[in-house]
């Protein structure tokens, strides 16, 4: 992932978020994808949390939700909701691509409107390959790329397939 941005645009970017998030929210596109209790999820480029609540909610206490990203500031901001929530079962990561994750160890991948900030798509793609289980579920949304180009950037990283397009998201599966 590119490098970490300076605080004040995070801040402008999270009052976007914000915006964004009451015009689209979040539970939307989480509709789309299979999120079952006992499941374990990474919100990869998790931003100031968005969908942690949710995910952690759909998750249960015997799910676990990991949420990580590269700017010091999100992580703080999802710290401090983890905690003014009470959410249990939510571990954040701060890093600009390798989760620390064991191979094969989550259900679910959200990777949402960060893609194409992504330097690094294929190193990214192929660390998520490594920690999703066989038959898990990659799911891709940014607003930012034509559909084509998503299709075409995941397909020639070798390392997903596409199962479906919903209204608002993509999913993969591990190949």
């Amino acid at each position: 992932m590119d490098r970490a941005m300076p605080g004040l645009m995070f801040r402008g970017m999270s009052l976007l978020f914000r915006i964004r998030d009451l015009i689209s929210p979040p539970s939307d596109m989480l509709a789309e994808v299979d999120i079952l209790p006992g499941y374990r999820v990474l919100d990869y480029g998790c931003g100031p949390g968005a969908f942690v609540p949710e995910v952690s909610k759909r998750v249960g206490p015997s799910g676990r939700v990991y949420a990580l990203d590269i700017h010091p500031l999100a992580v703080a901001r999802v710290q401090a909701l983890v905690r003014c929530e009470g959410l249990d079962n939510v571990e954040t990561i701060c890093s600009g691509c390798q989760t620390g994750l064991a191979d094969d160890s989550l259900d679910v991948v959200l990777l949402y409107d960060i893609f194409h900030m992504l330097s690094e798509q294929d190193a990214v793609l192929a660390e998520l390959r490594r920690v999703l289980k066989p038959g898990g579920t990659l799911s891709l949304q940014d607003p930012h790329m034509q559909e084509e180009d998503i299709l075409a950037r995941v397909a020639e990283s070798g390392s997903f397939s596409f199962v479906q397009g919903g209204i608002k998201t993509f999913s993969f599966v591990p190949t």
